[in-house]
């Protein structure tokens, strides 16, 4: 199987940006992308993001979905143990039409404090909740009746309003970087998404965890095996380290949470290009073309979920990025 390209939408800014503005800035990406040969578009999720801005998840699914003309559109990830799990069944199932069936739900666990006491949702059910939850919504997508004795979610002789365009639903894919937590979406999801900074040791020791865990609770491999990378494409290596190591380290110095990075606040711009080693793809065409070669060949991967704008990086880079990234992932095989 060939590898794909998908692209991460950024949904959030920084700033005296307004929302048509960033609206507009992400439909000429995704039409850049589409026209680069990319295959799908990814949406992030969080609650109480202030002060940053943050688009809500599902009303821009909707808003982008007649623009998409082919490509598939999820989410990356929706977070799961703070949703209601019967409006977020219809939701989906009314986003599989609006997008041809072509709509992959990404979920996860969420770790950020504020949002679980925003949500009102004791972040010590986490686990329960998210399980349950998927259990909810697969019976759900059936379409029929159904009863659900669950301690969080129960349901007494309900059907969906509408059932989704594709049969069963959409994929639902986990992510997940602690070891548990792979196990479990190994069991009860249809996919893994790798996260983004975990550098490619770390992935390729979780995979075959992942990988034996599915075999062993007599499940078949998934359909494709997605990574999610940070990456920039320069018109030459010097280019792409300068254009795109300040705002990637920035971005990673003032992240929420580096427990997937192995590190510190305060460390990461102080390692500059050995913390960006086999975590991210930095460079020119050519350079990028042969670290996504080598992640195929060594990790099996399919589909790369690519995060390639952050603040500081203007407009025409991320674009002519995109276009870049096109033309060096044709000579992957």
């Amino acid at each position: 199987m060939p590898i794909t390209l998908g692209l991460v939408l950024k949904t959030s800014w920084s700033g005296d940006e307004t929302p048509p503005v960033r609206i507009a800035a992400m439909l000429d990406q995704l039409r850049t992308a589409r026209d680069a040969g990319f295959e799908s578009v990814w949406l992030a999720q969080h609650f109480v993001a202030g002060p940053e801005s943050h688009l809500q998840t599902v009303p821009l699914l909707g808003r982008l979905a007649p623009a998409l003309d082919g490509l598939r559109i999820a989410t990356s990830i929706m977070l799961l143990p703070m949703l209601n799990p019967v409006l977020l069944a219809e939701e989906m199932a009314t986003l599989d039409w609006l997008t041809d069936g072509r709509l992959m739900l990404g979920v996860g666990l969420g770790y950020i404090d504020r949002e679980y006491a925003a949500m009102q949702t004791p972040k010590s059910e986490r686990v329960g909740r998210f399980s349950e939850a998927i259990a909810v919504m697969r019976k759900l997508w059936t379409g029929e009746r159904i009863t659900h004795e669950g301690r969080y979610f129960p349901l007494a002789d309900v059907q969906i309003g509408i059932k989704p365009k594709q049969p069963g639903g959409p994929p639902i894919l986990i992510g997940a970087s602690a070891d548990a937590a792979i196990k479990r979406a190994a069991r009860i999801g249809d996919g893994w998404l790798i996260t983004f900074a975990t550098d490619r040791p770390q992935v390729a020791r979780q995979l075959a965890m992942y990988r034996a865990e599915r075999a062993a609770a007599g499940l078949p491999p998934p359909r494709e095996q997605t990574i999610g990378r940070d990456c920039y494409v320069g018109a030459t290596m010097k280019d792409a380290i300068a254009d795109a190591s300040g705002p990637l380290l920035s971005k990673y110095e003032a992240y929420r949470n580096l427990a997937s990075t192995g590190l510190r606040e305060g460390q990461v711009a102080a390692q500059g290009r050995a913390f960006m080693q086999d975590r991210f793809l930095i460079g020119d065409e050519a350079f990028v073309r042969d670290e996504m070669q080598r992640y195929r060949e060594t990790l099996g991967v399919d589909l790369f979920r690519l995060r390639m704008e952050w603040d500081g990086l203007g407009q025409d880079k991320v674009l002519r990025s995109i276009e870049r990234l096109g033309r060096a992932a044709q000579g992957v095989h």
